[in-house]
Formats: C-alpha cells, structure tokens, sequence
C-alpha cells in the first residue's frame, strides 16, 4: 500500500496549490492559469522533476475530462438570447480572426523565406487556442458583461473554425507537392467536425429531457459527472472531437433544459479540481527550452500571430459593429494556445516530413510561450475592455 501513498501525498499538496494560485492569483491580478502552469513547470521534468510517475500518467484522462466540461460550459454561452443578440458578431469575427491569422502568419513567413508549403501549415497551426484557459481567465476576472460573453462564444467555435483551416492547409500542401489525397483530408475534417455534433446533440437532446427530473426537479451532480464522462468516452471511440462535441451538448442542455442553470451549476462545482490538476501537469509538460530551438523563425511566428489575431478582430468587429472599445481586444484575449497545436504539427510532420524538426520545435516553442503568456494578456484584454461594459 505505501506505493500508493506517494501519488495521493502528490495529489493533496496539488490542489493546494490550486487555492494558493486562487489567492495570490486575487491579490496580484496574475491569472492562476500562468500561475498553475509555472507550478507545473518547476515541479516537471523541466524544473525539479519531482512529480511521481504514476501522478504524470494522470494527464492524458484529466486532460479529456477537464476539457469536456469546459466545452460545456462555453456551450452554455451559447444560449438562444445570446446568439440573437450577438450570432451575427460571434460568426464575423471568428471567421476573421482565424483568415486574418492564417493570412498574415503564412504570408510573413514566406516573405521571410519560409518555403510556401510549410509557411501555409504554420499559418493553420496558429489559429487553434487553449479554451480552457481563456475560459479560467473570464472566470477568475468576475466579469460578466458584452465583451466576456462574446469571448465565450468566439473561443467556443474557434476550435472548428482551427480545424478547418487546418484542414484546408493539409489540401493546399498536397497540390503544392503534387500528391492525391486533398479530398480524403478535407472528408476526414468534415466527418470530425459534423459527425461531433451530430454526437453532442443525441447526448445533449435526451439529456436536456433528463436533466433535473430524476431527482426531483435538482439535477444531480451524477448526472452532469455521466454526460461529460459519455461524451468524452464516445467522441475518443469515434475519433470525434470531444471539445465541439460536448459545446454542442452544452448548447443543447442550456436551450432545451428547464433546469439548465442548475444543471451548468453542478459542472462549475467540480470543474476547478480537474481544472487544477490539468494545468498542472499541462505545465510539467512544457519545455522552455523549446522555445530556445524554434529561433528567429519561432519569434516571426509569435509576432505575426499576435498581429494576424489584432487585425482580425478589429476587422471582424468593424464588420459586426460592436463597439470600438472592445474590437481590437478579442484578439489579445484568444491568444492563449495549448497542445491542439501540437497535436496539428504531428498530424503535418507526417505530410511535410523534410519540415517535421523544424515545425515540431516551432510548435512545442511558441506554444510553452503563448501558454504562460496568453493568459496574461487575455486578463489584460478582458480588464480594459470591460472598463465601461
């Protein structure tokens, strides 16, 4: 038994460093998103290397799980009120805040020198973002206004908008290279992106019907346990994406439910300890000195990125005519970017394998910089634009 001792030793001062980075998190203005990370960073490989084995091991279903309920919870923000009053805005500025960063980001690396090829598939890699993150940092701010609700809704579809730009990216790489199969990438990206929904909504349907009514009009904390458990558990087995899908359930719940408030209640209840832990070891997972390996190509890429997601946003917003005071903040607040980004460069290792060693150290590099950084500026964003909301 004492093997087991460890690990929950580990676990116990984990969360307690959670409600630390709650308080000095309160008192400085710093979100505890960087602040959990940074404890992650020093305890993992990178720093002291102190977290056991089997404590590690835990990432990889924290990591699902802690995601699904976040994805639900944007959802949640997606209610029928607030897509007749901002669906018009969230769509244009997503939409433009991901061409604008894809355009600006492969055109000024191939300016650079950046062969056109890869130029494309870095410019898709710096449209996905870290929802999680983005969402702590609303949360934690206490603001619940125009601005922060918008934000919700840009960060809950831009996971689709990243992936089909992604996509689009692989199609274009393989004409330049003169090889087939353009068409299976952009099914297989369809197939993922509807074939999530299509999932979230036959959980989310009979779950809204459910929700609430199996004890005795108070949904149970079971319940919202087993919704997100399911719909991570099917997405995984379906090669589906577990972060649209259960948005879609979450959007489902909260429009169809009676008991929905309740029901996004319960989910907030336990959120934060998956939450902790996640970060965490999402932490221990970084490498700063990736960033070290990206090199002048790495820096281009940071700074295009910052600047393809500024000018998108204010674009995007002039388009949908939301006040000038926010415009250009949606950007700085989506700048947050966690492993999906990583997970694409895998994916577009295997299509540009001569780039493989470049894009991979630009990926992990830029990534470990906008992990610690974004969530910075998104609280900076989210503090100056809701000055007068």
């Amino acid at each position: 038994m004492k093997e087991q001792a460890i690990p929950l030793i580990v676990l116990g001062l984990l969360f307690f460093a959670g409600l630390a980075s709650d308080r000095i998190g309160s008192r400085t203005r710093l979100p505890r998103v960087t602040l959990l990370l940074g404890c992650g960073l020093l305890a993992g490989k990178a720093g002291f290397d102190v977290l056991p084995p089997a404590v590690t091991a835990l990432y990889p279903v924290v990591s699902v799980v802690a995601l699904t309920a976040v994805a639900f919870l944007l959802g949640s923000a997606l209610s029928l009120e607030v897509l007749r009053r901002h669906g018009r805005a969230i769509i244009l500025i997503s939409l433009s805040v991901v061409l604008a960063t894809q355009a600006v980001v492969s055109f000024g690396l191939w300016a650079m020198g950046v062969p056109a090829a890869l130029a494309l598939v870095l410019g898709s890699l710096a449209t996905a973002t870290d929802p999680a993150a983005t969402y702590d940092v609303i949360e934690q701010s206490g603001k619940d206004n125009d601005f922060t609700r918008m934000l919700k809704g840009l960060v809950a579809i831009d996971d689709a908008w990243g992936l089909i730009a992604f996509s689009l990216a692989l199609v274009a790489v393989r004409l330049i290279e003169g090889a087939d199969g353009g068409g299976t990438v952009l099914a297989t990206a369809l197939y993922e992106i509807f074939g999530s929904m299509l999932l979230g909504l036959a959980i989310g349907v009979p779950g809204a019907l459910l929700t609430g009514r199996l004890s005795d009009g108070e949904p149970l904390r079971v319940e919202a346990l087993g919704l997100i458990f399911l719909t991570a558990g099917l997405a995984i087995w379906l090669e589906l994406s577990y972060l649209i899908a259960g948005m879609t359930v979450g959007i489902a719940i909260m429009n169809l439910a009676s008991h929905h408030t309740s029901a996004f209640h319960e989910i907030k209840n336990f959120e934060w300890p998956f939450m902790i832990i996640f970060f965490v070891l999402a932490g221990a997972e970084l490498d700063p000195g990736e960033l070290l390996l990206a090199g002048g190509t790495g820096a281009a890429y940071a700074v295009l990125r910052v600047l393809g997601r500024v000018l998108g946003s204010g674009a995007g917003s002039l388009l949908a005519g939301t006040p000038r005071r926010e415009g250009f903040w949606y950007g700085p607040a989506m700048l947050p970017q966690a492993g999906v980004a990583i997970g694409m460069a895998l994916i577009a290792a295997g299509e540009l394998p001569e780039h493989a060693a470049t894009m991979m150290a630009l990926a992990i590099g830029t990534t470990v910089g906008f992990e610690l950084l974004g969530p910075v500026a998104a609280s900076i964003a989210i503090a100056r634009a809701s000055r007068r909301s």
